[in-house]
C-alpha cells in the first residue's frame, strides 16, 4: 500500500501550510447533487474529501465514492463509523481508534474485524487517534460508540490522550467535537495539544464560519474538517473560494 496521502499531509505541515477536508455523509448526500456540490468544492480551498458517518446503511458509502471519483481528482478518504463503510473505490482510510473512550470495540475490536476487508483493497491506511471532546450536546459518535467525550475543562487529559496516541505509533490525531456540535473545539485546547505533538493534527466539529476555521489553523490545526456547515448552507463555499 502506498502512503502518498500521508506524505502529502506531512510535507504541507512541514511547510507551515494548511489543509481543508470537506466531510460528506453518505446518508445525507443525494447522488444527483454530487456534480454541483463538487463544482463548489473545486472552487474552494478544499484539499481533501472525507466520506463517512456514524450511522450509514450498507452500500451507500461505495455508491457515493464511485460517484465522487467521476467528478474529482482530490483524494477521497474514508472516515468510517463502521466496517460496512469500507470500500476499495476510495484512495485511503483513516484507520480510527477512539482513544478518548474505553469501549474495546472502538479501541481495537472493529479494527480487527476490518483487517480481512482491508487486505482485499489498495487503500492507503492511515492510523488515526480519534479524540471526542464534549461540545454541549450528545453526538452520534457518543451514542453509537457508547463512550463519553472528554470534558472540555480536562485539558490535561485531552493533551495526555493525544500524546499517548502518538507514542503508540498513530500517525494522525483527530480532535473531534462531533457532527453538528454546539461548540467547536477551543483555540486553547488545540494550541495545548499541538505543542505536545510531532505528528499532524486534525480538528473538526462545529466549525461554521471562515473565522472559526482560521482560528483553528492559528491555534495549530494542520487540517480542518467541515461537514455540517456545508450541508446546512452550501453558500459557505463562497467564503472559502481560492
Amino acid at each position: 500500500m502506498n502512503n502518498t496521502i500521508y506524505k502529502h499531509i506531512n510535507s504541507v505541515k512541514a511547510r507551515g501550510e494548511k489543509l481543508l477536508a470537506v466531510l460528506i455523509d453518505p446518508d445525507k448526500m443525494k447522488l444527483n447533487n454530487i456534480s454541483d456540490f463538487i463544482t463548489k468544492v473545486h472552487q474552494s480551498i478544499a484539499t481533501h474529501i472525507f466520506v463517512g458517518g456514524s450511522e450509514v446503511d450498507e452500500g451507500l458509502t461505495e455508491m457515493l465514492v464511485i460517484a465522487l471519483k467521476k467528478h474529482t481528482n482530490l483524494p477521497v478518504v474514508l472516515f468510517p463509523g463502521d466496517i460496512i463503510q469500507i470500500t476499495d473505490k476510495a484512495d485511503g482510510i483513516l484507520f480510527l481508534s477512539l482513544i478518548s473512550g474505553r469501549n474495546p470495540d472502538y479501541l481495537i475490536g472493529k479494527q480487527v474485524e476490518a483487517v480481512s476487508k482491508l487486505a482485499k483493497t489498495d487503500l492507503e491506511v492511515i492510523p488515526t487517534g480519534y479524540i471526542l471532546i464534549e461540545n454541549g450536546r450528545e453526538t452520534a459518535v457518543e451514542r453509537v460508540s457508547k463512550t463519553k467525550p472528554i470534558e472540555r475543562k480536562n485539558i490535561n487529559i485531552i493533551k495526555d490522550t493525544a500524546k499517548a496516541g502518538e507514542l503508540l505509533g498513530l500517525k494522525l490525531i483527530y480532535l473531534e467535537a462531533g457532527s453538528g456540535a454546539t461548540n467547536a473545539i477551543s483555540s486553547h485546547i488545540i494550541s495545548e495539544v499541538k505543542q505536545l505533538l510531532r505528528i499532524p493534527l486534525i480538528v473538526g466539529g462545529g466549525i461554521r464560519s471562515k473565522a472559526e476555521m482560521e482560528s483553528a489553523y492559528d491555534a495549530g490545526a494542520d487540517l480542518v474538517v467541515i461537514g455540517t456547515a456545508f450541508e446546512e448552507d452550501e453558500s459557505f463555499f463562497n467564503e472559502l473560494k481560492k
